[in-house]
């Protein structure tokens, strides 16, 4: 067995490895479920049966769990049905995917949908998504499979091609040709993957299409937007970006409904094209249009260039066919740029990763990706307005190192994307999205190169010198920023303190730029205690050694019982410190710690050394004891075992919390004591064994348990 300090808590650096692997990347998805396709549909071929998946069965479980429940009047209608009991002739795809494949149903995911008529655009990344070679003629063996990017990895995800019907019409997502399928089946492949087809209910697009495509994706308010709006989203379109755009609905109860304009409140459209064409017949030369889809298959702008408007006699035939205007009651429709800006409130734009853009060298990214968790009490330390806390968050050190080749005014800046998501939200029943956001620090350049964590002192002293617009309960929050070359610290956080959760930490820059997780060394100045002073005696030593003598007798040797009477007889006349007193569990701790003949007890030297060590951890506990309440904040954990010479990083951190705080994340005495006893204990074993100082040790299981027994 192989032991570090970190030990098995360095989930980061097992993820590093695996990606290195290649796991979870394009060529190498992770299997979802741990299904492999190939395998499962040779299988099932040479059975001559087909696939029945029994990890998404085609029950209520899958549906739902509130309005798609068991008590659901309209589940019990439903009725599971594969493509060929439907239709006769059922196809995958019909003459190659496109927008017009995705009619919503019954669900309300018009956000996936809209992200799902964006991504057809772009047939190398829809072909990621949806593998090709896939049928119902040909190999057909009840099985599908899709490709997902999920939190940094791609997943692969195989379902059956059982799907709900009611009256022999698909419930939810549907084609608007009855006899194909890819549309209804990615949809089911992404409800799987979140646990239902409730959980898909209610988004943003945006989410849809960095799930498709491993993107970034910048959010504009109209009212906000940039003057070269129009120039960015045309441009996006033309490297693959994906586009998405909502009216914003301020009551609730307003989502989706219609407006006179045809237009619908509270609901995502995607943006297929951005133009600009010739008027021929009018003095004013060009207009800017866009074109939109609503998911809904139908339901339409009818205002200026809208399908039968007046506006399309403006411009000539060519025109019309470059544009490939149709009058057609399929969900499409043109506007103009300037109706677009003033009819809706907010677009999402999906710029794409470097696998992505591997035949587009000018447009990569340079991206770096960090996992990291909020802990109760430890690392979940609220926004900048809880300054005795937010210095706990998860800290990751930015270094800028190159400058942008366009900068602007002259000024030597560097463009980066900070792109935070928050992960697990939409799988788990009934669990809401937190409130997040992050803010930037400039390191000084005297702290360049220091891998520490920054301390309180640091942020109460210093200002940011960016953050996001606004903390918000999105499943991502991103921004673009441009600063100096230099060192800076992105702090992610919730609002809040104390609110728990796992988060994704991407930034995007377009040179060469670096992010990573600020991991303390892990380190012990004393694991060794020192001798005991040889300078004049205090009245609590003599106390002390009386009551060694009297317990001891002619021993001279005392238990874990024994001590635990000589220890809560002196700490209970300490009237600054109440404590319930040391367990004998503590004492046998601390018999291990100090115990060096192997005796199971201690004699006088080794008391002494002891005794010495507590009188240090007693004080720096009063120190950290601001309310006299005899225990300290979980977040002073940190300051106090740092005080106490031991140097940890954020994984153990966390775990100590977990192991030692209460549940109003308060350490007493007495496990504060237990802590430091179990670490300088640990630490020194770990020592005896590093033989050679390269922070590495070997243990068979016998040495394993050896140590670990008696710690």
């Amino acid at each position: 067995m192989l032991y570090t300090p970190a030990g098995y808590f360095c989930d980061r650096l097992i993820w590093e490895r695996e990606r290195r692997d290649g796991e979870g990347s394009l060529s190498k998805p992770i299997l979802f479920s741990n299904q492999e396709y190939n395998t499962l549909r040779q299988e099932h071929l040479q059975k001559k049966t087909l696939f029945e998946d029994e990890t998404f069965p085609a029950t209520v479980d899958s549906l739902g769990y509130k309005k798609l429940g068991h008590k659901s009047k309209k589940v019990k209608k439903i009725v599971w049905k594969r493509p060929k009991e439907i239709c006769d002739n059922p196809e995958f795809i019909v003459g190659g995917a496109s927008r017009t494949d995705i009619c919503q149903g019954d669900l309300g995911d018009c956000w996936l949908l809209a992200a799902i008529a964006s991504l057809t655009l772009n047939e190398k990344l829809l072909y990621r998504v949806i593998p090709q070679e896939q049928s119902f003629s040909d190999g057909y063996a009840g099985i599908f499979h899709f490709q997902f990017w999920r939190y940094g990895d791609w997943m692969d995800v195989v379902v059956d091609d059982r799907i709900p019907t009611i009256k022999n019409q698909l419930v939810f997502t549907k084609s608007a040709e009855r006899n194909e399928f890819w549309s209804a089946l990615l949809e089911k492949a992404y409800a799987k993957l979140h646990g239902s087809y409730e959980a898909l209910k209610g988004g943003n697009t945006a989410e849809g299409m960095e799930d498709f495509t491993g993107g970034v994706t910048e959010y504009y308010e109209m009212n906000e937007a940039p003057k070269e709006l129009y120039k960015i989203m045309k441009k996006a379109l033309e490297r693959g970006s994906l586009m998405g755009c909502s009216i914003e609905s301020l009551v609730p109860a307003r989502f989706e409904t219609l407006t006179a304009t045809g237009l619908v409140k509270g609901h995502a459209y995607s943006v297929t094209a951005v133009e600009e064409c010739k008027q021929s017949k009018l003095k004013r030369s060009k207009v800017r249009l866009v074109r939109l889809r609503n998911p809904w298959g139908q339901v339409e702008w009818n205002g200026p260039w809208s399908d039968n408007s007046k506006e399309w006699e403006t411009i000539s035939k060519a025109e019309k066919e470059k544009l490939q205007q149709q009058n057609a009651e399929d969900g499409e429709f043109w506007m103009s740029f300037k109706d677009f800006k003033k009819k809706f409130t907010k677009i999402e734009i999906c710029n794409l990763t470097p696998d992505a853009l591997e035949d587009d060298k000018l447009h990569k990214w340079t991206v770096s990706v960090n996992e990291g968790r909020w802990i109760r009490g430890c690392s979940a330390g609220g926004c900048r307005k809880y300054p005795n806390t937010f210095w706990t968050n998860p800290q990751y050190r930015l270094r800028l190192m190159e400058e942008d080749d366009d900068p602007e005014d002259d000024e030597v800046t560097c463009t980066f994307v900070v792109a935070l998501m928050q992960k697990n939200r939409r799988s788990k029943l009934g669990v809401k999205l937190l409130t997040i956001g992050f803010s930037i620090y400039e390191v000084p350049k005297e702290m360049h190169g220091n891998q520490q964590n920054m301390q309180k002192e640091f942020f109460i002293s210093n200002s940011s010198k960016a953050h996001c617009r606004a903390f918000i309960n999105l499943r991502e929050v991103t921004q673009r920023f441009r600063m100096s070359p230099g060192e800076y610290v992105i702090v992610p956080s919730t609002y809040e303190p104390h609110r728990e959760g796992e988060f994704l930490l991407r930034v995007f820059s377009e040179k060469k730029n670096t992010s990573e997780e600020i991991e303390n060394r892990i380190e012990a100045d004393h694991p060794v205690p020192n001798p005991a002073s040889n300078g004049e005696e205090s009245k609590e030593d003599q106390q002390f050694l009386s009551f060694f003598q009297q317990i001891a007798v002619d021993k001279m040797e005392i238990s874990a019982n024994e001590l635990k009477d000589v220890l809560n007889t002196v700490v209970s006349k300490n009237k600054n410190i109440h404590t319930e007193g040391f367990s004998p569990d503590n004492c046998r701790s601390m018999i291990a710690l100090m115990d060096m003949d192997g005796t199971g007890r201690l004699n006088l030297q080794e008391f002494r050394h002891l005794w010495n060590k507590i009188k240090q951890w007693q004080g720096i506990f009063k120190r950290y004891d601001f309310d006299h309440t005899s225990t300290i904040s979980s977040y002073e954990m940190r300051n106090a075992i740092n005080d106490a010479g031991f140097r940890l990083n954020n994984q153990l951190y966390d775990i100590i919390t977990l192991r030692y705080a209460d549940e109003n994340m308060k350490v007493d005495f007495d496990s504060f004591i237990s802590c430091l006893v179990r670490l300088e204990g640990m630490f020194r074993a770990f020592q005896a064994f590093d033989q050679d100082g390269d922070g590495t040790i070997r243990l068979n299981v016998l040495e394993w348990l050896q140590l670990t027994m008696y710690a």
